[in-house]
């Protein structure tokens, strides 16, 4: 599967930088501003704008076709020190939990001081990646 968003966005509160960030609109919130944000996965291309624009760092984006045995996450970073390039990190699940390992291969900087970490891990821990620990 290509890159792709992935909103894990559960609380109604009046929220929608995403519906702005998104540079092809593929992000919508219908009626309420309340509403929980909603994606046209067939308009998403996975481009990330959205997931340091997302004040409830709850955005990300996975990407199934990265490489032969490894996906790539995306996921947003808000701690002190960051990870470096080429480093293994344990790979956290939503609740916290280590669920395997990940390798970092890029921390991309936005303009609003939120990094955005890119993670390879193996495919089956795509879906359950959303947070790292560092190992230093």
């Amino acid at each position: 599967m290509a890159a792709r968003a992935v909103i894990e966005c559960n609380q109604p509160i009046p929220c929608n930088p995403c519906v702005d960030a998104c540079p092809r609109g593929a992000i919508r919130i219908d009626g309420n501003i309340n509403n929980c944000p909603e994606l046209d996965v067939d308009c998403c291309n996975g481009c990330g704008h959205c997931i340091a624009h997302c004040p409830g760092l709850a955005i990300f984006v996975v990407d199934t076709s990265f490489a032969p045995n490894k996906a790539l996450v995306k996921i947003p970073y808000e701690f002190w020190p960051l990870p470096r390039p080429g480093e293994i990190v344990a790979a956290l699940d939503r609740a916290g939990r280590p669920v395997g390992e990940a390798e970092v291969i890029k921390v991309q900087e936005y303009q609003n001081k939120t990094m955005i970490v890119w993670l390879a891990v193996p495919p089956p821990l795509a879906d359950a990646v959303r947070n790292i620990r560092l190992r230093r």
